[in-house]
């Protein structure tokens, strides 16, 4: 469903600063596979996300979605295939918008252009089932708008328009880490969920190792723009936090910096 190839990506190149922050990585997506991805600050973890969600393209390499090339599609055409839920709950959604809104742009990422009307009562309904599904009222709050949402209740929604119309990759870039620890869980329990009612394909980037351990079904450590680990199922079963701290330790001779609470 997803397969990356000999992706390159150097930042102010020829320059002091130079940084390449992809270095040829290569990585492969079975449909249905739920990826986990962790490492420190600078990884090249958020760099990743942006490669495939068509926010920047590879200097070299190939982003294939469903056996296509979107390589150099930009963003918004790519959006049919991608949602993707950000780390801040405010990225997501137009708060000056209604959830209604908000729900009918997401929807419309789908669809044909034309004349219709952005809500039909077809439509209306839809989404009240959907909100229903989230266990939070907002199914009775169509009108409000969403600014007024609390940060976890942004986030769910968020959750819901990135995923409802079952894209090609789910992308989840740390969309748990600016909440509460009860609102993270429950986005956290959200996102079980949805991923596998809809058996969406899912990447998704963490600080929180423990997380990344008790979600999906694959496991995949990154270090200075590469892929330095990778744990399939029955692998990650047997991991915990320490042993992935010590198999960090064990590919590159020295501790993990432990910077933004990356051993919670």
């Amino acid at each position: 469903m997803l397969q990356l190839n000999q992706i390159y990506k150097v930042f102010n190149e020829g320059t002091p600063d130079e940084k390449v922050a992809l270095g040829h990585v290569n990585l492969s997506l079975r449909a249905g596979d739920f990826v986990t991805v962790i490492g420190s600050n600078g990884a090249g973890k958020s760099t990743l996300m942006n490669i495939i969600s068509g926010k920047m393209f590879p200097d070299i390499g190939e982003v294939v979605i469903d056996g296509k090339d979107v390589s150099h599609i930009k963003e918004h055409k790519r959006s049919k295939l991608i949602g993707r839920v950000f780390q801040d709950p405010m990225a997501g959604t137009a708060p000056s918008m209604t959830i209604e809104e908000n729900l009918a742009i997401a929807y419309s990422r789908t669809q044909s252009r034309g004349l219709s009307k952005g809500v039909t009562k077809k439509r209306k309904e839809l989404f009240q089932e959907k909100l229903e599904s989230l266990h939070l009222g907002l199914e009775n709050r169509l009108q409000a708008k969403v600014g007024l949402l609390s940060g976890g209740e942004r986030q769910a929604l968020s959750l819901l328009m990135a995923t409802f119309t079952e894209p090609k990759i789910l992308l989840l870039d740390e969309h748990t880490a600016a909440l509460d620890p009860s609102r993270a869980e429950l986005i956290t329990n959200l996102t079980k969920e949805i991923v596998n009612e809809y058996k969406l394909t899912t990447l998704m980037v963490t600080h929180n190792m423990q997380q990344a351990l008790e979600l999906g079904n694959r496991l995949i450590m990154m270090d200075k723009g590469q892929i330095i680990f990778e744990a399939n199922e029955d692998e990650k079963n047997e991991l915990t936090v320490e042993k992935l701290l010590l198999e960090f330790q064990r590919i590159r001779g020295e501790k993990m910096n432990s910077d933004r609470a990356v051993l919670i």
